[in-house]
């Protein structure tokens, strides 16, 4: 690891009062969950795909918007 990065993350963990292992936990933690949202949408993507009905259109577009919206606020 870049020892400039390893220097801010030992300084953000000192911050915010945690060790350097347990700011690493949340950060993988954090991307994994991302990762796992960014899957999900590709999958519902893939299943609407061919065509919905309208209702299905309405709901589909909220659901991107909010899973979009958790991915930029995410970090």
């Amino acid at each position: 690891m870049d020892d400039g990065l390893l220097q801010e993350a030992d300084e953000t963990a000192r911050l915010m009062g945690l060790s350097r292992s347990r700011l690493f936990a949340l950060a993988v933690g954090d991307f994994l969950q991302r990762q796992r949202q960014e899957q999900m949408l590709l999958r519902l993507n893939e299943v609407y795909a061919n065509g919905m009905e309208p209702a299905e259109k309405r709901l589909l577009k909220r659901a991107k918007a909010k899973v979009g919206r958790t991915v930029k606020e995410g970090w």
